[in-house]
């Protein structure tokens, strides 16, 4: 018997492509970020919308800074019609950002609001100090 396009067998056949491809697409979860910084402090802030506080790690090791993290979906069982694709991203991400040498591990803070994360790291402050010329040997 040949299905007829409006059979509910139909639409799910011709629709699976582009969920293989809504779960390759979820492996590269990657979240937009912008960083800046003042005279006193650098700052982070990245976008993670439907990521819950507890599924999020900072850290931080020899100035570089790492966020990581899960962002999980919910599936539903469909009683009445169907998706025929979702573009929700979820899944493992990672991002990290090379700080400068004049970032403070002390004191960081990191706050979490309506699904965008600050991060703000103190600068050190340092003395510049004169230059010195270097007298090169030559034998």
């Amino acid at each position: 018997m040949i299905e007829s396009p409006h059979s509910a067998g139909f639409w799910p056949e011709i629709f699976e492509p582009f969920r293989a491809m809504g779960s390759k697409i979820a492996d590269w979860f990657t979240p937009i970020s912008e960083a800046s910084s003042d005279d006193d402090i650098y700052k982070v802030v990245v976008e993670l919308p439907g990521v819950k506080a507890d599924d999020i790690d900072i850290t931080l090791l020899n100035h570089i800074l790492m966020i990581k993290g899960d962002k999980y979906s919910e599936r539903k069982e469909e009683k009445e019609g169907s998706y025929f694709f979702s573009e929700r991203q979820y899944g493992a991400f990672q991002r990290s950002f090379k700080l400068p040498m004049d970032a403070s591990s002390d004191g960081i803070k990191a706050d979490f609001k309506d699904g965008v994360l600050t991060v703000l790291i103190g600068r050190e402050k340092t003395e510049v100090k004169n230059t010195q010329r270097i007298t090169i040997n030559t034998g």
